[in-house]
């Protein structure tokens, strides 16, 4: 028996699990939550054993912003630059490593 529900943003879905409430469920996201220190999107509750369980969860991704090294200088975005200097950048050659 599956039960699926959503809570503070959260897919919960509890495994042959009757008898667990959403507070409960609520528990298992904060404690998650605090040891990962990250926020979960999904989370999905099934028993392991006796008076055990398993927790699978999915954790949203960080935002980060690209910084560059460009002639010793570090850039976060080309915005702040004037047209010459984008133009300039555009027009070098690119070295990708495989």
């Amino acid at each position: 028996m599956v039960s699926m529900f959503k809570t503070n943003g959260v897919q919960v879905e509890i495994y042959d699990i009757p008898d667990m409430t959403e507070e409960e469920a609520l528990r298992y996201i904060k404690l998650v939550e605090d040891r990962k220190k990250a926020k979960i999107a999904k989370l999905m509750i099934e028993p392991a054993g006796l008076d055990e369980i398993t927790l699978s969860y999915t954790c949203y991704g960080e935002k980060f912003e690209r910084i560059r090294r460009i002639t010793g200088y570090l850039v976060g975005t080309l915005e702040k630059w004037n047209n010459a200097k984008q133009a300039e950048e555009r027009d070098r050659v690119k070295h990708i490593s495989s």
